[in-house]
Parts: structure tokens; sequence; C-alpha cells
């Protein structure tokens, strides 16, 4: 590896920045790399979150991406417990919260996101969001059966929450003002039926625009009740607030690294001469869609950790092209997708049904099949996913 270059720092621990090294090791690279994690923990996995660690049938030593053993066998350096706070791309260096820098040859940007909140609630007891495992210990702190739980918001985050909250025997219901539960990620039909499946476990549901959330209400800095648009006021002992992420870009504003809805990156995942970006933060145009986009889950952090490492070994500047891959479990159900699902124009159940809790429903966009769903039918699913990589046309491939 005689071109190779000898210095790799990567800004973020997590699932992109730590497959990132490993790969890098794996595949023969022998010289300095060294990882800036903004957490003290040792690199953990983030979706079991939501559930198993929440739901306490975890603690987190089992949520270790690799073992303290596997991480020394990595032979990396660790900067743990400090943030990235600025960046000189030219002079390729990198300034951390410590005060101290860290020079580079190449640089990986990995570092994520944060979770939205709900505007003038900072420092009010009672109110959580969910991005660390610090987070999941203290909202599981708090889960005690028989306290009132109110989850703002309906995506897979705030539906996997409320799921794990009320099997613990905690009374919850779920607020937004979407029409049901994943409507922006899977439609109003698959929504529909997800949110009989929590009513039927006892969650309650307040669904659309009336049910927006207007404020918070407090006693003397522990949040007490949740308003919302049409005046009712849900009395709550906790609020979980799950509104979405944005990218953790603020340290960037001045390093004249292209910035938007994330890291705007070429097809190759490069934001700029020997630097890349992988996992939530970034965004760039996938070729198997011809389509921008920024994915925020679990898979394509690795997946892209992997193709940047590659990127750097190789030097060849390959198109990064994938299916975005996602999953949730709540209760009994497992639903996997496949695919890029925002705009599609149709959706079919080609097998089965949601009451049988087995079922696989097609996505179409214009005439091209864009998404596939399953749930209890992984193997089918990944039988789909092989059409969209393939970019099939919807009348070639799905049945009438």
């Amino acid at each position: 590896m005689t071109d190779a270059p000898s210095r790799i720092v990567l800004v973020g621990a997590s699932a992109a920045g730590l497959t990132s090294a490993a790969a890098l090791r794996r595949n023969g690279y022998d010289r300095d790399i060294t990882l800036v994690d903004a957490e003290a923990h040792s690199p953990y996995d983030r979706p079991p979150l939501s559930k198993h660690l929440l739901s306490g049938e975890w603690e987190p030593e089992r949520l270790l991406l690799k073992t303290h053993d596997e991480l020394a066998d990595l032979a990396v350096g660790i900067r743990s417990g400090v943030r990235a706070t600025s960046l000189d791309v030219s002079g390729q260096r990198v300034w951390l919260s410590d005060g101290t820098d860290l020079s580079f040859d190449r640089l990986v940007l990995a570092t994520g996101v944060r979770p939205r909140v709900l505007p003038g609630v900072g420092g009010l007891r009672g109110v959580h969001t969910l991005r660390t495992v610090d987070d999941a210990l203290a909202l599981r702190a708090e889960l005690q059966p028989g306290r009132r739980l109110v989850v703002v918001g309906g995506g897979f985050l705030g539906t996997e929450v409320a799921a794990t909250a009320v099997g613990l025997g905690v009374d919850v219901t779920i607020v937004s003002a979407a029409p049901t539960p994943l409507e922006r990620s899977l439609g109003t039909d698959v929504g529909g039926q997800v949110a009989e499946l929590h009513r039927a476990h006892g969650v309650a549901l307040r669904m659309g625009p009336e049910s927006a959330v207007v404020s918070l209400v407090d006693t003397g800095g522990i949040v007490t009740g949740v308003e919302l648009a049409d005046g009712t006021r849900l009395v709550t002992d906790v609020v979980f607030v799950a509104i979405g992420a944005q990218p953790d870009l603020d340290w960037l504003r001045s390093s004249g690294i292209p910035l938007g809805d994330g890291i705007e990156c070429a097809p190759d995942l490069s934001a700029a001469p020997g630097v890349y970006a992988a996992g939530d933060a970034a965004r760039w145009c996938n070729p198997v869609f011809d389509e921008y986009m920024r994915v925020e889950h679990r898979t394509n952090a690795t997946e892209q950790g992997m193709h940047v490492a590659r990127r750097l070994i190789d030097g060849e500047p390959t198109p990064f092209a994938s299916v975005p891959y996602f999953w949730t479990d709540q209760y009994e159900l497992k639903l996997q997708v496949h695919g890029w699902l925002r705009g599609y124009d149709e959706v079919r159940v080609v097998e089965g049904s949601f009451d049988e809790k087995r079922m696989v429903a097609l996505f179409r966009r214009g005439d091209r099949l864009v998404g596939v769903m399953g749930i209890g039918a992984a193997k089918v699913v990944r039988q789909w996913r092989q059409h969209i990589l393939d970019g099939a046309a919807w009348e070639s491939v799905v049945p009438e």
C-alpha cells in the first residue's frame, strides 16, 4: 500500500465510523487510524436502544459493536468523550473540544444526527429524546408501571418506544399531526393497520392536525401535561419527543464542506478533496433510483462505512449504489422494508395480509418498482430487493 494515506481520521465512532475502520484493517491498511467519539461509552449499536435496552431486557454492555479485546485488535486510536469543533480542509486538520487537534491525509465524516426537540422546553424535567445509551437509561428509569407517557410523534422511533413502554405497564398515548402512525414512511393504509395494532395493545392514539402539540405544561419545572391544537390537555408524567432528527453539522459551517440536508456528497461519498462522509448525515445521489437521498438507518451506515473504506484503499471513485433497508419490531410484529418509498404512487399487496401477520406489499413510483414491505416474510422481500436493485419496470415483475 505504498500509495495509501498515512493517517486517516474518522469523526464518529458508531456504525459508519467503526465499520469503516474495521474494513480498512480487514483490507490490509496498516497505518494510523484515529476515531473521534463524542460519547464516553465504547462504540455501540443504536437500534436496540428503543427496544431491548429500554425494556430492561438488555444492559448497555450487550450493545457493544466490538468487545474491548476486538477494539484492541483493531489497533486504532480512539478519542472518547470529545467532539470535533472545527475543520480546516486545505490544512488537513480537525480541532477537538478538549483543545487538541488532529492532522489527517484522509478524513471520514460520520457524525450522524441529533434528535429534533420541541421549542421552549429546554431543561424541563420529564421530557426525553432518544439517541444515546444515556438517553435510553434516563427514559427507562421513568417508565414505571402505572405512570403516564405521552409520545409526541408517530414515526418508527415513537411507535417502538410506545410498544416497549406499554409492555412495561405504562399508560401510553401517541399524539401526532399525521393521519396515522408511519404515514410518511409507509402510507395511510399500512399506517392505519399499525394504529389498530397499537390500540389492541392498549395504546391511545390522537392523530391528525387537531392533535399537533401546541405546548407542554409544567409545574415547578416538571412536565405535567401536553396541550394539543384542539385545546385538549393531556395529563402526563413523562413526555417522549420523537419528531425526527437533523444532521449534526454545526461544527462544519465554516469549513467549506458543502452542506444542505446533510453533508452534500458526490456519488462516491466524497465531500471535498480527501474528505468523505458516511452514515445518517451523508446525502448523495443514489444511482439505483437516480435521486438524492439521506438515509437514517443502521444498514445504510454499515454499507457506506465499508464503501468509504474501499474508496480510501483503491482510490476508485465508484458510486455508492444501494437499496435502503430498515426494519421495526413492535409487539409480535416484525416489519421489513427494502427500497425508497418517498413519493410512491401505488402500493399493492401481493401476498397475505396485515391481519395474518404475514404480508408482502410492493410500491410503485412512475413505471418503476421502488420498494417492498414484508411482515413475517424476510426471504420473500429479499428476492424482491434484487428487482429493485436492477431497476425493474413495474409491469414486468408485478403480478396483475
